[in-house]
């Protein structure tokens, strides 16, 4: 990957040729980064230190018999989602019900994501959720998918090692997550519910889709933030567990990666610099605001929409001001004129009538902000994959869920074509599944693998 270099582009034309240099990943450049990658994953499994943690889950892939409702609650991104699972055996899952609530409420009455907010207080609105959700004095047991990095104690301990995504609410790390939501459901009078599991999305991810799929073995987040799991079948720090074991990568701190200017601004400007490098080059938390980076530095340049009135309080220059939705729609606008993204254009911006070319400029910089996502993902899949079986002789799956993967127009072909230039000859043997609502039945397999064995 070339470097890119913000300076003045005597046209947009060149400046675009320089962004398809500054974001394109090859397949000699992917290759390098999933060696890496695999390199990391050894440093973290042999204890030497390194950007990847290799958190074990203290579960093993489920049998595809576990039976039984149980209630899952579903915590990591914008949402908390709560849903009555019922399991049936062979690989036969229906979600009875569910509801989702969002941390942040967009009228501005709360916000648990904010530092305004505590770690109980948080943990309290998780639990008035699922009181408002089931019937009182109900006994049932419940899995708990935590979707930030834990140091994973047992199968229903997990402390908090730190947040991500933003996230700033006070008084959780550090703290076991299990029992601030156990102390929250008794405050709330719910003493028949039992959290017995708690489990990283990716983890429960993989649970989902292994329990109809027995050659499951890796678990992926492309959604709001991003991270990967895997089973290990010998896992070298846990002398006491000699079954496989799913170990949470927490791959989204990998920073093996050949980051550009665009890149190096927002991880400056991010809550936490420095950490969460792949995460902030791959996740749909951080996409649009790469792309709003791109954006603005055309507009300074004088590249676009120069000499037209501007709103200088929205976009490109309110920073996060930019969704995966929003680019998404700009990918998929195929009418005459590229009226759609015109129209969203004058309701974000002021800007009346644009020109074509620079409609045109704001698909291609989506575009190959949204490729290089669904390549660095797929680099890293890679890595996993030399790491179970170097030469491919055995048939894997790679469960995925999350809304990138699911609604950004063409992603999941992108990182599909990726896995085959790399793999070549042997891409057959890796299928790739999308897993949705992967987190919510499989935090309930969890809970299902934590009472039948």
């Amino acid at each position: 990957m070339s470097e890119c270099i913000i300076q003045k582009y005597d046209s947009l034309n060149h400046a675009l040729q320089a962004l398809q240099d500054c974001f394109s990943i090859t397949v000699p450049e992917m290759l390098v980064i999933a060696e890496k990658f695999h390199e990391d994953m050894h440093k973290g499994l042999t204890g030497l230190k390194g950007p990847l943690k290799m958190l074990p889950s203290f579960l093993d892939t489920p049998s595809g018999g576990e039976n039984g409702v149980f209630l899952s609650v579903d915590f990591g991104g914008t949402n908390v989602r709560v849903s009555l699972v019922s399991l049936q055996g062979n690989g036969e899952i229906t979600i009875i019900k569910r509801k989702s609530v969002p941390l942040k409420d967009p009228g501005g009455s709360y916000d648990y994501t904010a530092s305004a907010a505590t770690g109980r207080e948080l943990f309290c609105f998780l639990a008035d959720q699922i009181a408002n959700f089931i019937s009182p004095g109900v006994n049932i047991f419940l899995g708990h998918t935590f979707s930030f990095p834990t140091k994973m104690y047992a199968l229903n301990k997990a402390v908090l090692i730190g947040w991500t995504k933003e996230f700033k609410t006070r008084l959780a790390e550090g703290r076991d997550v299990n029992k601030l939501l156990e102390e929250a459901l008794k405050k709330h009078g719910l003493h028949g519910v039992r959290p017995v599991a708690v489990t990283n999305d990716t983890v429960a991810t993989l649970l989902a889709a292994a329990y109809g799929d027995p050659h499951t073995d890796i678990g992926s987040i492309c959604g709001t933030g991003h991270n990967t799991c895997y089973l290990e079948p010998q896992p070298p720090q846990q002398p006491q567990h000699h079954c496989p074991m799913i170990i949470n990568i927490e791959s989204g701190n990998f920073d093996a990666l050949p980051a550009n200017v665009y890149d190096r601004q927002l991880d400056m400007r991010s809550e936490k610099p420095s950490e969460q490098v792949l995460e902030k080059m791959v996740s749909g938390r951080y996409l649009g605001e790469l792309m709003r980076l791109v954006v603005l530095d055309l507009v300074q340049q004088g590249l676009l929409f120069q000499g037209r009135p501007c709103d200088m309080t929205g976009f490109p220059f309110k920073p996060y001001s930019l969704s995966p939705e929003h680019m998404s729609a700009m990918i998929s606008d195929d009418t005459k004129g590229l009226i759609e993204t015109a129209s969203w254009l004058k309701e974000a911006t002021g800007i009346k009538d644009p020109l074509l070319a620079e409609l045109g400029a704001l698909k291609t910089s989506a575009s190959l902000l949204a490729v290089r996502s669904a390549r660095l993902a797929a680099a890293t899949y890679v890595g996993i994959l030399q790491h179970l079986d170097p030469l491919l002789t055995n048939l894997h799956t790679i469960a995925i869920d999350g809304s990138l993967y699911e609604k950004m127009t063409g992603y999941a072909q992108n990182l599909r074509s990726a896995l085959d230039e790399i793999l070549t000859d042997r891409a057959g043997q890796v299928t790739v599944r999308f897993t949705k609502d992967g987190s919510g039945i499989g935090a309930a397999i969890a809970a299902a693998i934590a009472v039948q064995g």
